[in-house]
């Protein structure tokens, strides 16, 4: 199946409404409507960037790009037009040199979307560091498939990802033990049900070379704060 016009479908995606044999052959053809698709998406990210101030301009290629154009259609003989076709469809068609210039500026839309994708994806915070980390294990008495990981985030923060722990009817609780002495502990923060994965700030002052036993545990909604002794994984953090 034969493709519409490049430049005719460059006006059909950014305003031309399709004649009734056009929009046959878009029913018909993908290729056609994937096109149309892909330049409807480039004049949604150029409406993006109507607010943005002090962008870097296109590239000098894209503006040496349409003069070239230009001067092409310029020169390039006029065509010899079927004055008989022409009343048969219907339609209007585009000067010689509309095609080029319409085409080159879409490029030029596409060099400032993909600038402001740049400067988008440079804004984005970095990815904290992971300091240390651990995988925990199921205790004694605690179905096999339970288990989770742990990771510190920039010596702030606390990740912990849980799976299969087995139903409680209050809430999993988080704790930082010192292995060497588990009657000192510091409770980190709940895991709320129905919840696999949380991020918890550590407490200031919190030495993770002592606190570097990372305890999951089943906690019932009774007000006391203090850990029920029904532990569900345990894992020790490593750098």
């Amino acid at each position: 199946m034969q493709h519409l016009d490049p430049d005719r479908l460059v006006l059909l995606a950014f305003s031309d409404s399709p004649a009734d044999d056009e929009a046959v052959h878009l029913s018909e053809c993908a290729g056609c409507r994937a096109e149309i698709d892909a330049l409807k998406h480039v004049t949604e990210l150029g409406s993006e960037t109507q607010e943005l101030r002090d962008l870097p301009p296109p590239p000098d290629r894209v503006w040496t790009g349409i003069a070239a154009e230009v001067a092409k259609a310029e020169a390039a003989p006029a065509p010899v037009v079927d004055l008989t076709a022409v009343r048969r469809s219907g339609r209007r068609r585009m000067p010689r040199w509309a095609g080029p210039v319409v085409s080159a500026a879409a490029a030029a839309v596409l060099a400032v979307a993909g600038t402001v994708t740049v400067i988008r994806w440079m804004d984005r915070p970095a990815a904290p560091d992971v300091t240390a980390s651990a995988t925990l294990e199921p205790l004694k008495g605690v179905p096999d498939t339970a288990r989770g990981d742990a990771r510190v985030l920039s010596g702030a923060a606390l990740e912990v990802d849980v799976r299969n722990l087995p139903l409680t009817p209050g809430h999993y609780e988080i704790w930082l033990i010192d292995p060497e002495d588990i009657t000192k502990m510091q409770a980190i923060g709940a895991v709320p049900q129905g919840t696999d994965a949380v991020q918890l700030p550590i407490p200031p002052g919190t030495d993770l070379n002592r606190y570097r036993l990372v305890d999951v545990s089943a906690e019932p909604n009774d007000g006391n704060s203090a850990h029920s002794g029904n532990s569900l994984l345990r894992g020790t953090l490593t750098s």
